[in-house]
């Protein structure tokens, strides 16, 4: 009889450890998906502007050996999430009188490589973050400009890196 009681007793706790497990694992799991939504993945370039674009190019590659092209150049490294996948940071020097970062006042801009640029946006608009423009969106991703608090511009992009590898490395992997 007693072994029967604890058997029943093992089998009731067994059950509640379960069922309360699978709850709280449901509300972790909600919990997160609503609040902890990746946002920034990464530098998708660095941009700032310079007196010649070309002297300053002609520098980078001579000096630091970047190889250019028209816009700069692309750093080409792996994901860390899956290491067969490409990902590109973009380095371009713009002229100092370019309107581009407008209407910030800084000489530099960052963009941001993100996941779910919708869904950010959605967001951004909830909590009164100064949207610059509407996004674009190309073969090789999607992009929008947002301002900081401070007034710096900063250029939001959920890339489409097979495509971007195209551009840069004219290959198709």
């Amino acid at each position: 009889m007693k072994n029967a009681t604890l058997y029943l007793i093992f089998a009731i706790a067994m059950i509640l450890s379960f069922a309360l497990g699978f709850t709280f694992n449901n509300f972790q799991t909600t919990y997160k998906s609503e609040s902890s939504t990746k946002k920034v993945t990464g530098i998708g370039g660095i941009f700032f502007k310079c007196k010649d674009t070309k002297k300053i190019k002609e520098w980078y590659s001579k000096n630091l050996g970047m190889n250019m092209d028209k816009y700069g150049t692309s750093f080409e490294w792996r994901q860390g999430s899956d290491s067969s996948k490409y990902g590109f940071t973009q380095w371009s020097a713009f002229a100092d009188s370019t309107k581009y970062f407008n209407p910030s006042t800084k000489d530099f801009m960052i963009n941001y490589r993100v996941e779910n640029l919708e869904a950010l946006l959605e967001q951004f608009k909830k909590d009164n973050v100064t949207i610059l423009d509407t996004m674009e969106t190309y073969d090789y991703g999607k992009f929008i400009h947002i301002l900081d608090i401070e007034g710096n511009k900063i250029e939001l992009w959920e890339p489409v890196d097979a495509e971007f590898n195209k551009i840069v490395n004219g290959r198709t992997k």
